[in-house]
């Protein structure tokens, strides 16, 4: 099964939806109930990362109930769209890009699945190279990289400047702990980033509001529901791939199959 965690926006992908199920996970709920469908042939789960009403700001989103409930699914590999602000001026509102590295600037949030348990899990490369193959073709940029930020406020323009002086791409709120928790239970997991501003300090202005973000992610949902069908219709779910190396065993719970509540 391939899954789909819908950022900003996208909360209605599975127009065909066949079933809506709910998975009882150690973490507690999830953002919401899991809706399975398919597209262009392939299984699909679609999961809100923010709730189905917005409910759940991007430090608040249950993210071990979300990834633990697909994998418990029998979910093998993660699509995880997201709306992003840009650190590069050449790179403005309606870009899709496909990054290969993130930068964590997140605190607080709970990261793993093994407190209490002496586990390390390569992280060099944190995006699924397969899944960025497949999505690549229909982004404009195949490669950036990612700060992911605390939240929920929006940067400063002096943040901003220094996130771009870096050689950063890309600002976003979700990115972690999801990417992490999903290499910690051996999924493939690739991002597909929408932008839709240019961060604070890039451009002068008022700054980032909300209410221009959902703006951008309505008028280019289209285009970026098609990169995700056509990148869902070139996966093979069941092709191995080194995502799911490791020598550190699943969380408990995850070892019998996968299940439906």
């Amino acid at each position: 099964m391939i899954a789909v965690i819908g950022g900003t926006g996208l909360y209605r992908f599975l127009s065909g939806a066949t079933e809506e199920v709910t998975v009882d996970t150690p973490y507690g709920p999830t953002s919401a109930p899991v809706t399975l469908g398919e597209i262009a042939g392939r299984e699909v789960a679609f999961l809100p990362r923010h709730g189905r009403n917005h409910e759940y700001s991007p430090h608040t989103v249950p993210y071990r109930a979300n990834l633990w409930a697909l994998r418990r699914l029998g979910a093998t590999k993660v699509l995880a769209p997201c709306a992003v602000g840009s650190l590069d001026p050449a790179a403005g509102p309606g870009t899709i890009t496909v990054p290969d590295q993130l930068v964590d600037r997140t605190s607080g949030r709970t990261s793993t699945f093994f407190d209490g348990h002496g586990v390390h899990v390569s992280f060099a490369d944190p995006y699924c190279p397969v899944l960025r193959a497949a999505a690549a073709p229909g982004a404009d940029r195949a490669s950036g990289t990612m700060v992911v930020i605390e939240g929920p406020r929006f940067s400063t323009r002096a943040e901003s400047r220094w996130y771009a002086a870096q050689g950063w791409d890309l600002v976003n709120m979700t990115g972690l702990p999801e990417a992490a928790l999903a290499r910690e239970l051996k999924l493939c997991y690739a991002s597909i980033a929408l932008v839709t501003d240019l961060d604070a300090g890039i451009e002068a202005g008022e700054g980032v509001h909300t209410e221009d973000v959902l703006a951008q992610f309505r008028a280019n949902l289209p285009r970026l529901t098609d990169v995700l069908a056509r990148t869902i219709a070139t996966v093979d779910p069941a092709a191995p791939c080194e995502c799911a190396r490791g020598d550190h065993d699943l969380p408990d719970g995850l070892d019998a199959g996968p299940v439906w509540i």
